[in-house]
């Protein structure tokens, strides 16, 4: 994951010691060469694990998540924000957002996971772990088994990822960021 490493640390952008931008990378511009090495990377991370399904939030980790579901050849989930207008049947989570500083809904239609499914949550970052904590309550809440999650990147010096692996799940993160102190982003 050495390409990735290094353009986060070109084309990263500090907003705060807690806040980076990787809209040109992950958020809002998609290098697809770069989300399908990511996608075989999780996949490979992952493929010993019977898994099912890959779950995650709309938007930005969709190219990702669809990426690791084409390399293990099974069918994606994302999250919604919104309530579905077709269904009533639906698990839905309410999740503060870390970045966007607001709490929003998250729904997965009930149609689209059944307790059988094996699932792998597939994200863009992880900060505080409330958008994960999230997909896991919609999994758990199903009667379905999570497979582990992966993230690309793991903001180390958050809590989020270790209180996670505190649980006893299995959290895969490609780059671990451990500062973003006096304008440099420190890799781990």
């Amino acid at each position: 994951m050495d390409d990735l490493k290094q353009r986060i640390l070109s084309e990263g952008k500090i907003v705060s010691h807690q806040v980076l931008n990787l809209d040109s990378i992950l958020n809002h511009q998609v290098d697809p060469k770069l989300i399908q090495q990511l996608g075989r990377e999780f996949a490979t991370r992952f493929k010993d694990q019977g898994v099912t399904k890959v779950l995650t939030i709309e938007s930005s980790g969709i190219s990702i998540a669809y990426a690791t579901a084409l390399e293990l050849e099974i069918p994606l989930i994302f999250a919604r924000r919104k309530k579905p207008l077709m269904s009533d049947d639906y698990y839905c989570e309410r999740v503060p957002s870390f970045t966007k500083g607001i709490v929003t809904d998250i729904v997965v239609s009930s149609e689209f996971i059944q307790s059988e499914d094996r699932i792998l949550i597939i994200d863009d970052i992880i900060a505080n772990g409330d958008a994960l904590k999230g997909l896991i309550n919609i999994i758990q809440n199903s009667g379905a088994h999570l497979a582990g999650a992966g993230i690309v990147v793991e903001k180390a010096f958050q809590t989020g990822a270790k209180d996670i692996r505190e649980q006893d799940i299995r959290v895969e993160s490609l780059v671990k960021i451990i500062s973003l102190e006096n304008g440099e982003i420190g890799l781990e």
